[in-house]
């Protein structure tokens, strides 16, 4: 019951931290400086753990720096394309993209025949479509209110974290959780630190909005990704999957109830149609 607690706040924080990106966003802060603050306060608590927890790290292996900076790579991605995609549409439409990322990995096995192409699979996949044209309105480009950049940016975010994921769990064999989340925090730092504005980045330091950029950190990388990995040692990832939708629908009642964003009645319809089978594709496919 604690592990699933653990995987339930880590969720729960992440939706959290889509919320606060979008308020920043809204407020006019870049989505790349709104990544690195909250990628660079992760880096703080992963080296913190790293150092609490110095036995077996595993830093000696140039294995695990590779693959480690893979998943670095990939949670820029994901932070940058989904804070993007945040402010170019909303904060309900980008969370769902993104958790959109079990469709890509499966398309992109049957192309290069890693998976076997089945009836269930393929209408799972049509489903999730069908729910991205609803979410989306693409069905009505005239009165569509997310734009391709929304469209195209949720969608990256879920195909970077879908590389975070291979990143870390190569990288798992051969260190600690905390070695990895340090190498790859800290690329991510470095990466997102030289194509944003040093000059906006000083800036958040001195605005009084700061302390939001500092909870973004902690609860968007910071305590989230140590809960979710502890939690993960002692649950399934099927269970894990299931538990994973708190994080859009957080985020979505967060930007409805503090954002003014709304949602109409087909675009509902969408979201739980991609949250639902997504999640029966994570819990039933071999």
């Amino acid at each position: 019951m604690g592990s699933v607690l653990l995987v339930l706040l880590a969720a729960f924080f992440w939706g959290l931290s889509g919320g606060i990106g979008g308020y920043l966003t809204g407020k006019g802060w870049d989505p790349i400086v709104v990544s690195f603050f909250r990628g660079a306060v992760g880096l703080f608590f992963a080296f913190a753990w790293l150092l609490a927890s110095p036995y077996g790290s595993g830093l000696r292996s140039l294995r695990l720096w590779l693959f480690s900076a893979l998943a670095g790579l990939g949670v820029a991605g994901n932070f940058g394309f989904y804070y993007l995609s945040i402010a170019e549409g909303s904060v309900a439409v980008a969370a769902t993209l993104m958790y959109t990322a079990p469709v890509f990995v499966y398309t992109a096995a049957f192309v290069f025949g890693f998976e076997t192409l089945s009836r269930l699979k393929l209408g799972a996949i049509g489903l999730v479509l069908l729910g991205m044209v609803l979410l989306t309105g693409a069905y009505d480009l005239s009165a569509s209110a997310v734009t391709p950049i929304a469209v195209v940016a949720g969608l990256m975010a879920g195909i970077s974290y879908a590389v975070f994921i291979f990143g870390f769990k190569s990288a798992a064999s051969r260190g600690s959780p905390q070695a990895i989340l340090v190498i790859a925090f800290a690329v991510l730092s470095v990466v997102l630190l030289g194509i944003s504005s040093s000059a906006e980045i000083t800036r958040v330091f001195a605005a009084p909005i700061w302390p939001l950029f500092l909870a973004l950190g902690v609860f968007g990388a910071g305590l989230s990704f140590m809960f979710y990995i502890v939690g993960l040692r002692q649950i399934s990832p099927a269970i894990a999957s299931i538990i994973a939708m708190v994080e859009p629908i957080t985020a979505s009642v967060f930007g409805v109830a503090f954002l003014q964003e709304s949602l109409s009645v087909v675009q509902m319809l969408g979201m739980v149609l991609i949250l639902f089978t997504i999640t029966a594709m994570a819990t039933s496919f071999k």
